[in-house]
């Protein structure tokens, strides 16, 4: 691979609450261990990112709700410390849309894809996404747009039950309002009062077909197009494991091919003339054998450094040299590599008493193995070279368990026929990680 132009610096922006978003680890590792100077934007000083050895420099996201001329001041104000021209990369689907938007006006500041200004917003809205593949002929789980709460509880008839319910924009859902992405609807009753909370919510409800669960349903692709609809570094992936369990991001995933998912994924970014990273989840219809497009991405997943190469090429690398006029080489070797988020892993193995066990036997033939034959794994925060950030994680973590597990210990006065008695109280932690099973969300 060509040397990174190590004297331009990169902005990786992220402006959803998620401290321990690996993603954001992974790409810090990923250019500055090619000595590129990387910044990031954090949520805090406290942040694992924060510790790692290379990140130059972190930017405290700016508190409160995020304006556009709030977002615009705060670019330029970063621009103004880096001093020089830097590639910026958002790392969540809000930052893609923002930066899009302005484009124009951060000319000369930051390095960009060129693309219409309002396309990641437009591919990010779930309403939009599902008319769009039905124009394309990509499959697409079945859905209804609800007029009226009465409307949403009779889709179920036509949809079946359980149903998955989604708001179209939910970079607009106000925090602190208990309300998700997306939710998996058991009744009528539930869907009818979702709907009713469509003002609150900002955007617009869509109920869709469920489609079961299965260990080898759940795909995803990443990839960085270019001009002239070019894909200079991507590929398909599985999802072995996932937390929450069989509804969530990926805790486990391996590359693994699969050309009707990367037909479809090249397809649609080359139909809308998309620019830069992508991430989109799949789900195999075990009843047709489809695989229906569940979501679009504008930025790269947590997960992207599954995707490297021999040489250490992955989607943010390649978007690096392409953005800095180097010449982005062909990928060499990938399929059979693992990815393994810690932390998620441990809780999805927990919670399904370790079935389907994730290791051993299976391997993809491919060349991303060590000397001794072994799937190479890509550890989402451990790395011998930068301790530091997992570490940091670890302590966290653990001390999130520690404080639910001692407030499951507190108890609490009930009275039962007139007689007090006392029992464990156990309520949800505001702000948990671990939903309560019948909300918990589903792949976006």
């Amino acid at each position: 691979m060509p040397p990174l132009d190590t004297g331009t610096p990169a902005l990786l922006l992220r402006l959803d609450r998620n401290p321990l978003h690996h993603g954001t680890l992974g790409a810090v590792r990923s250019l500055g261990r090619s000595g590129v100077e990387v910044h990031a934007v954090v949520e805090s000083a406290d942040s694992p990112v924060t510790r790692s050895r290379y990140l130059h420099r972190s930017h405290i996201r700016p508190q409160g709700r995020i304006t556009p001329d709030l977002f615009h001041r705060t670019l330029l104000r970063i621009s103004e410390r880096i001093g020089r021209p830097a590639v910026l990369i958002p790392m969540d689907d809000i930052s893609a849309i923002h930066v899009a938007a302005i484009a124009p006006r951060l000319a000369g500041r930051y390095l960009l894809p060129q693309q219409p200004l309002d396309l990641p917003e437009r591919l990010a809205d779930k309403e939009e996404l599902a008319g769009l593949c039905q124009r394309l002929g990509i499959p697409h789980p079945a859905t209804l747009i609800p007029g009226s709460a009465a409307e949403a509880a009779a889709a179920a008839g036509e949809l079946g039950l359980p149903m998955v319910a989604k708001w179209s924009r939910p970079w607009l859902l106000p925090s602190g309002s208990g309300l998700r992405s997306t939710t998996l609807v058991r009744t009528a009753a539930d869907a009818e009062r979702l709907h009713e909370r469509s003002a609150e919510a900002g955007s617009t409800l869509l109920l869709q077909r469920c489609l079961p669960y299965g260990p080898r349903n759940d795909w995803f692709f990443h990839g960085y197009f270019a001009d002239q609809n070019r894909c200079l570094m991507g590929g398909t992936g599985r999802k072995v494991l996932s937390w929450p369990v069989r509804a969530g991001l990926t805790a486990m995933g391996r590359w693994e091919p699969n050309p009707r998912v990367e037909q479809a994924a090249l397809q649609l970014a080359s139909h809308v003339g998309y620019r830069g990273i992508l991430d989109l989840d799949f789900r195999r219809d075990q009843a047709s054998g489809a695989f229906h497009l569940l979501d679009f991405n504008p930025r790269p997943g947590a997960q992207f450094r599954l995707f490297t190469d021999r040489t250490g090429l992955d989607v943010v690398r390649a978007q690096y040299l392409d953005l800095t006029g180097r010449p982005v080489p062909s990928p060499s070797g990938g399929p059979g590599r693992r990815f393994l988020a810690e932390n998620h892993a441990v809780l999805s193995l927990l919670a399904s008493g370790g079935r389907p066990w994730p290791f051993g036997s299976g391997r993809v033939p491919g060349d991303a193995a060590d000397e001794g034959g072994r799937e190479r794994t890509e550890y989402a925060w451990f790395a011998a070279d930068d301790m530091a950030p997992f570490l940091t994680m670890a302590g966290v973590w653990c001390g999130k368990g520690l404080r639910r597990a001692a407030g499951r210990l507190r108890v609490r006065p009930v009275r039962v026929d007139d007689v007090a008695v006392r029992l464990p109280s156990a309520p949800p932690s505001e702000g948990s990680s671990v939903p309560h099973p019948e909300s918990a969300p589903l792949p976006r």
